[in-house]
Parts: C-alpha cells; structure tokens; sequence
C-alpha cells in the first residue's frame, strides 16, 4: 500500500476514534449500535490495515454526528466533523 494511501487510512481511523468518542460522550442509547460499529470497524484496521469498514462507517456517523450538530450545536465540538470530512474526501 503506497505511503500516502495508508497516512490517509490512518487519519481516517483516528477520526473515526475521536466520532467513537464523541457518541460515547453523548450517551444517548440510540447511538449504542454505531459505538459498537465504529469499535469493531477500528478494531479491524487496526488488524488488517483495510479501510473498507471505516469509510463505510465513518460516512454514517458523519451524517448522524451533523444531524446532532443541527440540534444541539454546543453538544461537541465541529472538529470531530471537519476530521471526518478531511479524512473521507
């Protein structure tokens, strides 16, 4: 895997991280299925080094991280969703 792919791969797993940590600080029940997603998903990268999971994963706590955002804006902070962002396109 060329260097630049796998420091891509890399920052998308710690954004993924940091979206794991955010929903986990939400503590809303509703948010249990993808904390146990993204736990798995970085779990297996951190095995294979295949980001399939985590782009997968991380495009859908994306979108729900935005709709939390929408509602309540002070819930976290926007860089959990601008690391994202940069990390998926």
């Amino acid at each position: 895997m060329p260097v630049n792919m796998e420091n891509k791969s890399e920052k998308l797993r710690d954004a993924c991280q940091l979206a794991l940590d955010t929903f986990k600080k939400v503590k809303n029940p509703v948010f249990n299925e993808m904390i146990a997603k993204l736990e798995f998903v970085i779990g297996s990268y951190n095995y294979d080094k295949n980001p399939v999971g985590l782009i997968e994963f991380g495009k859908e706590a994306l979108e729900m991280l935005k709709e939390i955002k929408k509602k309540s804006p002070k819930k976290f902070s926007k860089e959990v969703i601008t690391k994202l962002e940069e990390s998926l396109f």
